[in-house]
């Protein structure tokens, strides 16, 4: 009984301290830990089998539209990387430089990518010649690093995983379609497989991309009330291909440049899952990317045919296209309820000798511990409506919770009591003006400006700064 209560124990209740809380339920779930270069992470397998499943269903949705995966290389030369001049500004205290091979100094420093804008325009621009070329839509799983002074599991390290899509095509409104083209995949995707709501937008000019033309994001609150940007579609324009000197020969041989966008979603993502989902006994995974929806836990296993009952019924889960696993470990009935439930495996299935004479078998919800008696011989089916219940139930939760953490202002005053009182996002007119926006950031103690939501509301006619005329209603709020 020691054990157990110790288990849970070991993480520190969210209210009472939420980054404390996060370091314990990575921590105990196992999902990373630091490895012996600062700030770079080992991921550990439970934490990579999540990984595994997010990319694979993003990957389904990217080819879905016709994005094809490639791969480029971790070095870009210098001379390549200072091509576009605004990119490598917004990049510069980030990167880390290979001068070194072997013992022999370089004649060239390498960066290790902080993403591959120029890496793909350097390929297209030897490769790109006619209109029959266009579009590259083109994808890759990869890592990237920069050099970040400051550092937390998943929400922020040196190096981390991503994809990163480039695409070039030969007219403005085609390559303006396909931002927004990824923008509205990544929205569905977190809202429908991660049952996690976004406010999305487009970003201002201070918050945008280095050398993008503009930048669309999806916007995450977590149970803090903080937002995370999740994900980014940028619009580039023909700044990259011309620094490149991409061009094209339409059907008449006559030369045009070609427009290109970029987009990228990361494991940053795993830390709004276990933000937004998680609570006090550890994870909560969504069904749909849960690298295991159930966990068979035989009760009172030494009795004859309990186990041999409990391997039955994984076999005919797994064979019914379940990801199941058993626990059929020493460890006492508690340990192992405590351990699936810090895991955030969304089900577990529990079976004894009782269960067994009766023909059913106990399954019960991670998220809201309710126990459903369900007959062995229906549990095949029954299985799949409880975990596309929870998904559904976890997705209404949060967006329950955004909604209820959405607030407006008209006035400075307004907008600093509800940063101060209130935690989530506030939503306020702005002129547009960037001196307005550093002044609210000055002013609220941090708070920036998220997102410019497509639809726009109207609250009033003045900037809640400056009292100008208004150009936008944004969406302010903290974010990691």
């Amino acid at each position: 009984m020691a054990k157990e209560k110790k288990l849970v124990q070991s993480i520190t209740s969210r209210d009472e301290d939420f980054a404390q809380w996060y370091t314990d339920v990575v921590r105990e779930a196992k999902l990373c830990d630091y490895s012996g270069v600062k700030g770079c992470l080992n991921y550990l397998p439970n934490g990579y089998a999540l990984w595994e499943n997010i990319q694979a269903d993003l990957d389904r949705r990217f080819k879905e539209t016709g994005v094809e995966n490639v791969y480029l290389p971790v070095l870009i030369p210098e001379s390549l990387l200072q091509k576009e001049k605004d990119h490598i500004e917004g990049f510069a205290p980030e990167v880390a430089w290979v001068t070194h091979g072997g013992m022999e100094k370089l004649q060239e420093r390498f960066c290790i990518r902080p993403t591959s804008e120029t890496l793909f325009c350097d390929v297209w621009s030897k490769t790109v010649q006619s209109y029959r070329d266009l579009p590259k839509v083109w994808n890759q799983w990869c890592s990237v690093l920069r050099w970040e002074k400051t550092t937390r599991p998943f929400l922020r390290s040196r190096e981390f995983l991503w994809q990163e899509g480039h695409t070039i095509h030969a007219t403005y409104e085609e390559a303006e379609e396909r931002t927004k083209l990824m923008w509205e995949v990544y929205k569905s995707f977190v809202e429908e497989d991660l049952a996690i709501p976004v406010v999305a937008g487009r970003k201002t000019e201070s918050e945008k991309f280095a050398g993008a033309q503009d930048t669309y994001t999806i916007e995450a609150l977590m149970h803090d009330g903080q937002a995370l940007q999740s994900a980014t579609s940028h619009f580039f324009g023909n700044a990259f291909p011309d620094a490149f000197n991409i061009k094209y020969a339409d059907k008449n041989n006559e030369l045009h440049s070609v427009y290109e966008t970029s987009w990228g979603l990361s494991t940053r993502i795993i830390g709004a899952i276990i933000m937004v989902h998680g609570d006090d006994s550890g994870l909560v995974l969504p069904p749909r990317i849960a690298p295991v929806q159930t966990r068979v836990i035989p009760i009172a296993q030494h009795k004859e045919g309990v186990l041999d009952k409990a391997n039955e019924l994984l076999a005919a889960l797994k064979a019914a296209g379940y990801r199941a696993k058993i626990d059929d470990s020493e460890k006492s009935p508690g340990w192992k309820f405590s351990e699936q439930e810090m895991l955030g495996i969304p089900t577990r299935i529990e079976i004894g000798p009782k269960d067994i004479e009766n023909g059913q078998v106990v399954v019960v919800r991670r998220d809201t511990r309710e126990k459903i008696v369900v007959s062995i011989d229906e549990i095949g089916t029954k299985l799949g409506e409880i975990l596309e219940t929870i998904q559904k139930d976890l997705y209404a939760k949060a967006k329950a919770f955004l909604d209820d953490h959405i607030s407006s202002a008209t006035t400075m005053d307004e907008m600093k009591e509800a940063v101060q009182n209130k935690k989530g996002f506030v939503k306020a007119m702005w002129c547009g003006e960037e001196a307005c926006e550093d002044e609210i950031k000055a002013q609220t103690g941090g708070v920036t400006s998220r997102c410019i939501p497509m639809e726009e509301e109207h609250l009033s006619d003045v900037c809640v700064c400056c009292g100008k005329p208004a150009k936008h209603m944004v969406y302010w709020g903290r974010a990691y």
